[in-house]
């Protein structure tokens, strides 16, 4: 039970330090979040959306599972994209995968692993759907493409979502953007897909599937 006396440790550490660099910060914050941002990550313990943007706790809404998927058929996704948009009017979703993804990784195979496989049946869906797009060279360019239009394909099934499109339709300021993080550097790619009304969403679509949208991996 260490570890978690370190982490509480840890905790105590961390609100002194805050507390003392600005004495009013948990008072403020107990009383409202006001965030412009809902973030839609992977699960993976490396990518901590607050952290790798730069921002404090307070300014990112966050929903994270496996390979940052998002199925209309998930109510605690959509729940927590109802309440982002409808409840707190954030102005920005960001679906946010990053390079090496395990659970993209592993839809990309075809082993059998269990309870996951019915949820990765969705990336696997994609797999097949951009079969002639993820002939690349190597095994690790080929998962960090399928990351990417894992990202690309999110993105659509977020702006096809009842919640997204009837936010629209009562003229909400509301984009839908799509990046990938990549764990060896740091650094947040945009993937050049931002929707800000149906209207933008097949070709935003177009435009980041074409085959040489990538880096160099």
């Amino acid at each position: 039970m260490r570890p978690l006396t370190e982490l509480l440790e840890n905790n105590r550490r961390w609100a002194e330090s805050v507390s003392a660099e600005n004495p009013e910060f948990f008072p403020n914050l107990s009383q409202q979040q006001s965030p412009n941002f809902l973030w839609i990550g992977c699960s993976d313990s490396r990518v901590p959306a607050n952290q790798i943007v730069g921002v404090a706790p307070g300014e990112v809404f966050v929903h994270r599972n496996i390979a940052n998927v998002v199925v209309h058929t998930d109510f605690n996704c959509l729940s927590v994209i109802e309440y982002a948009v409808a409840v707190l009017q954030v102005k920005h979703v960001i679906v946010c995968g990053h390079y090496g993804c395990g659970g993209v990784r592993s839809a990309s195979q075809s082993h059998h692993l269990g309870l996951i496989d019915n949820w990765l049946r969705h990336i696997r869906d994609i797999r097949q759907k951009h079969e002639a797009t993820l002939r690349v060279t190597s095994e690790a360019a080929r998962v960090d493409r399928l990351c990417e239009l894992n990202v690309v394909e999110q993105v659509q099934n977020v702006c096809h979502t009842s919640v997204i499109q009837e936010a629209w339709e009562q003229g909400q300021e509301l984009a839908v953007h799509g990046w990938i993080y990549d764990v060896g550097d740091g650094l947040i790619r945009d993937l050049n897909v931002s929707i800000e009304g149906p209207d933008e969403i097949a070709e935003a679509y177009r435009i980041a599937i074409e085959p040489d949208a990538g880096p160099d991996h």
